[in-house]
C-alpha cells in the first residue's frame, strides 16, 4: 500500500516537468540545479561568509545532498556522520542534538538565521524542519556568545532552507522529491517551484510526511507515528542597484505525533502532540557598498510563534473508590519577535569587521487541563476538570550589540579573530498558581478556591546583564597543515521554562522551576589541526569547557524513601566536560574512497572548594564515545555507493537516576544512480538499507529521556528526486 503511494507521488512530480519538456524543445535552463553539484564549503552561521577550512573554530557543513543520500528520518538523522554530534529525543518525530554532550537549552538553534525559542520538557525545535527542503545545516561547536548572546555556550546550529535565486535571464526551475521508509512505512511527497530573473524571483514549496509506529528487534515501538504539513514561500526583489528586499514564509503543521519518550510521562502513559506548529516570517533588507569600506549593511525582522498542545493519557488502573486522572491536556504558545541591524566592513585587505546591534523578546502563555473521574463502590460518580498553569505568563527581553574582527597578519599566515558582545536581559512573570479552579462536569458547579490552592510563583521582573568574548587563532603552519586555537567566554540566562515551570502530569515526579537561579557562565578552550592533502584529509580537534553555576535538576523531597519525586532546579557549583574529536578522509581511487570519524566527551559536576563531603559526578545526558567508518564508491556515470558501521562504546559512568547502556554496532548501506538526463529535466535516484543486520541496540541519549529501550530495526529506504 505504501509503496504504491510513493510510485503514485513518483508518476504525479514526473508529470509536471514532462509535459513542460514536451511542450517546449530542450534547452539549458538556467534555473536547473545539478542534483549532484557540490556546494563551496562557505560558513555563513558566523555572520560573514568565511571558508570552512580558514574559520578557527570547529564547524560541520551537511547539505541536501547528504540528506538524500541518507534515509533522514529526521534533520537529526542527517548529521550522524558528524563527530561530536548526537542524536538523542523522544521518539522519531521528537528529536534534538547534542554538541559535545551540551543539550539544546545550551544551544542556539536558527531557522535561517533567525531564533527558535523553546524550551520545554520534550524535544521540539528541530522537528518542525522538512528534511527535502533542506539546502544546509551549518554547525558550529563550541562557545560562541560573542556573536549570538545568551545559550550559545555548547555552539551553533543554523537549518538553512532551500532558496530561490537571481538569474540574468528569466527562468522557470523545480524539483520534486518523493520518498518511502520500511522501518514505519513513511512516506513523504515534495514539490518546490521557482521562477525569478534579474530583479526578482519568488519560490514556493509544500510537503507532507507521514509515518506509522516503528519497527524495532524488540517489536513494534507504540505511539511513535506522526503526520506532518510543510509550506513555504520565499520572494526577493531589487529595487535598486545594490539593494535587496528578502521576505520569507513559513509554515509547518503536525498532528497526531506520538511521543513515546519524555521524561516527565509516567511509565505507562501515552503521550501525543495533538497539534504542533510552527509560522515563521523573515524579512531582511541588505545594501551592498553604501558607501567606502561598507560592505553589507543587512536591516532584519523575524516572527516565529510555536504552538504545542498535547494529550497524555496516565493509563492507571481504576480505582475501587478514588479519584484517577483520564487525560492531562498541557498547551503552551511560544512566541519570539526579534530584529537586528549588522554591518560588514572591510577596511583592509587583511582585515573585516562585522558590528550590530540585536534585540528579540520571546512570550509564553500556557495552561493545563487534567480530567479525572471519581469512584465510589466502584462507580463513577463525578467527573472533574482541573485547570492549572504550568507556567505564568511570561517574557524575556534581550538586547545586545556585537562586533567581530578577523585580521589577517603579515604574510598571510595567521588569522586572528577576536569578538566580544554585551547583552541586557529582562524578565517579567504574572502570578501563577497550583490549579486555578476545578470544575465539577457532572454537577456543572466550579470551585475557583479549592482547597490545597497555592501561589506556586509570584509576579516579578529581574535583570540579567552579561557579556561574552572569543578569541580564535588560525596558524598555517604549512602549505597542508593549519593548527587552530580558539578561547571563549560564554553565558546562559536561565530560560522561562527553567525559571518558572510546574510540571506536574499525574506521576510519580513534579518538576519545579527556581525564579533564583543565577546565569551559567563558561570558560571553553579547543585546539585542533588540520591537513588537506590532495587524497587525504585530517581533522583534530581537543576541547574543554567549564560551566559555573550551571543548571542541573536536583531531588528536594522532605524524606529520601518518598516514592514521589520533587524535583526542582538549582545551580551546581561546576560542570567541567572536556573530550576529543577527529575525522579522516581518504580518497585510494579515482572513484573508491575511505572516512572514518570519532568523538569522545566527558562530563563531570565538580563541587564547591570547602566541601570536602563532596565528590564530582557524572553530568547527565554525556553521550557516549562513537566512532563512524566506511568505504565509498562514487562514480558519476554508473552510481555510488557508502557501505558504512557506526559504533558506541558503553556508558556504564552515568549520572544519579540515569540507566547504563551497552555498547552497539550497526552496519548501513547507501547507494545513489547517476543522474539521468530526460529531456529538461534531471532525475536520480537514492536508496539504501540502515541496520542491514537488525542489530537491536539501545541509544543512550533517548534512553534516558524516556522509555525507548530499543532503537528502529533494518530499514530499507527509496528515495526519487526529479529537478526541471
Amino acid at each position: 500500500m505504501m509503496m504504491n503511494k510513493f510510485f503514485a507521488a513518483l508518476i504525479l512530480s514526473a508529470s509536471i516537468p514532462a509535459f513542460i519538456a514536451s511542450a517546449s524543445p530542450a534547452a539549458p535552463n538556467p534555473g536547473l540545479p545539478d542534483t549532484l553539484i557540490l556546494q563551496e564549503s562557505v560558513i555563513s552561521t558566523l555572520k560573514a561568509g568565511r571558508n570552512l577550512d580558514e574559520v578557527p573554530a570547529e564547524a560541520v557543513i551537511a547539505t541536501s545532498l547528504d540528506a538524500r543520500k541518507l534515509s533522514s528520518l529526521t534533520v537529526a538523522d542527517i548529521l550522524r556522520k558528524s563527530p561530536g554530534v548526537s542524536k538523542g529525543g523522544d521518539g522519531i518525530w521528537a528529536t534534538s542534538l547534542r554538541i559535545r554532550g551540551l543539550s539544546d537549552s545550551r544551544l542556539v538553534t536558527l531557522a535561517d538565521g533567525s531564533r527558535i525559542e523553546v524550551a520545554s520538557d520534550l524535544t521540539t525545535s528541530l522537528s518542525m524542519f522538512d528534511p527535502n527542503d533542506i539546502e544546509r545545516i551549518e554547525i558550529i561547536k563550541g562557545a560562541q556568545s560573542s556573536i549570538y548572546g545568551s545559550g550559545a555556550i555548547g555552539g551553533i546550529i543554523n537549518v538553512i532552507t532551500r532558496d530561490g535565486h537571481f538569474a540574468p535571464t528569466p527562468y522557470f526551475s523545480g524539483n520534486a522529491t518523493a520518498s518511502f521508509s520500511t522501518a514505519n512505512n513513511a512516506h513523504s511527497e515534495y514539490l518546490s517551484l521557482c521562477g525569478g530573473a534579474q530583479k526578482w524571483y519568488l519560490k514556493v514549496n509544500g510537503s507532507f510526511r507521514q509515518a506509522g509506529d516503528v519497527r524495532t528487534p524488540l517489536g513494534i515501538l507504540p505511539n511513535s507515528g506522526y503526520n506532518s504539513a510543510d509550506f513555504g514561500a520565499t520572494a526577493a526583489f531589487k529595487p535598486a542597484v545594490n539593494h535587496t528586499l528578502r521576505l520569507q514564509l513559513r509554515k509547518n503543521h503536525s498532528w497526531d505525533v506520538g511521543t513515546p519518550g519524555g521524561a516527565a510521562f509516567t511509565p505507562n502513559a501515552t503521550a501525543s502532540y495533538r497539534t504542533a506548529s510552527r509560522t515563521l516570517a523573515n524579512l531582511t533588507y541588505d545594501i551592498s557598498n553604501p558607501i567606502p569600506h561598507l560592505e553589507v549593511l543587512k536591516f532584519k525582522a523575524f516572527y516565529q510563534a510555536i504552538l504545542l498542545d498535547v494529550a497524555m493519557d496516565p493509563n492507571m488502573p481504576k480505582p475501587q473508590t478514588g479519584a484517577v486522572p483520564t487525560l492531562v491536556a498541557p498547551y503552551a504558545g511560544h512566541r519570539t519577535l526579534g530584529g537586528s541591524v549588522e554591518s560588514r566592513w572591510n577596511f583592509a585587505q587583511c582585515n573585516n569587521l562585522t558590528a550590530g546591534v540585536e534585540m528579540w523578546r520571546r512570550s509564553i502563555t500556557s495552561d493545563r487541563k487534567k480530567y479525572i473521574d471519581q469512584y465510589a463502590d466502584g462507580n463513577l460518580s463525578a467527573r472533574m476538570i482541573r485547570a492549572e498553569i504550568p507556567l505564568p505568563d511570561a517574557s524575556y527581553l534581550s538586547t545586545g550589540i556585537y562586533a567581530q574582527d578577523e585580521m589577517r597578519l603579515p604574510g598571510d599566515r595567521f588569522i586572528l579573530t577576536l569578538g566580544g558582545r554585551a547583552d541586557l536581559n529582562f524578565v517579567r512573570n504574572g502570578e501563577c498558581h497550583n490549579v486555578e479552579y476545578i470544575q465539577n462536569v457532572t454537577t456543572g458547579t466550579t470551585v475557583s478556591t479549592p482547597p490545597g490552592k497555592f501561589t506556586t510563583f509570584h509576579a516579578s521582573t529581574r535583570t540579567d546583564p552579561s557579556w561574552g568574548a572569543n578569541a580564535g587563532l588560525l596558524f598555517k603552519a604549512r602549505n597542508n597543515l593549519d593548527l587552530t586555537l580558539n578561547l571563549s567566554r560564554s553565558y546562559r540566562s536561565p530560560a522561562l521554562e527553567e525559571l518558572f515551570k510546574f510540571i506536574d502530569l499525574s506521576g510519580n515526579k513534579i518538576h519545579f522551576g527556581n525564579p533564583e537561579l543565577e546565569s551559567e557562565k563558561g570558560l571553553g578552550a579547543d585546539i585542533g589541526a588540520r591537513f588537506h592533502g590532495d587524497r587525504l584529509t585530517v581533522r583534530a580537534n581537543a576541547f574543554l569547557s567549564s560551566i559555573d553555576d550551571m543548571i542541573v535538576e536536583r531531588k528536594v523531597n522532605s524524606s529520601p524513601d518518598s516514592v514521589n519525586d520533587t524535583l526542582r532546579l538549582c545551580n551546581a557549583a561546576r560542570g567541567l566536560l572536556y573530550g576529543a574529536e577527529f575525522s579522516i578522509s581518504c580518497k585510494m581511487t579515482e572513484h573508491l574512497g575511505a572516512y572514518a570519524c570519532g568523538a569522545a566527551t566527558i562530563g563531570k559536576e565538580i563541587p564547591a572548594s570547602g566541601n570536602e563531603a563532596s565528590t564530582p559526578g557524572w553530568l547527565p545526558m554525556i553521550p557516549p564515545a562513537s566512532l563512524v567508518a566506511g568505504i565509498t564508491y562514487d562514480n558519476s556515470r554508473i552510481l555510488g555507493a557508502d557501505l558504512g558501521i557506526t559504533a558506541a562504546a558503553p556508558r556504564k559512568e552515568v549520572a544519579d537516576g540515569e540507566r547504563s547502556t551497552q555498547g552497539w554496532w550497526r552496519l548501513d548501506l547507501g547507494l545513489h544512480s547517476r543522474i539521468f538526463s530526460l529531456g529538461g529535466c534531471n532525475l536520480q535516484l537514492f536508496g539504501g538499507i540502515d541496520n542491514i543486520l537488525d542489530a537491536a541496540y539501545t541509544n543512550f541519549l533517548s534512553t534516558n529521556r524516556g522509555n525507548i529501550i530499543c532503537e528502529p530495526g533494518r530499514n530499507f529506504y527509496l528515495r526519487a528526486n526529479l529537478t526541471f
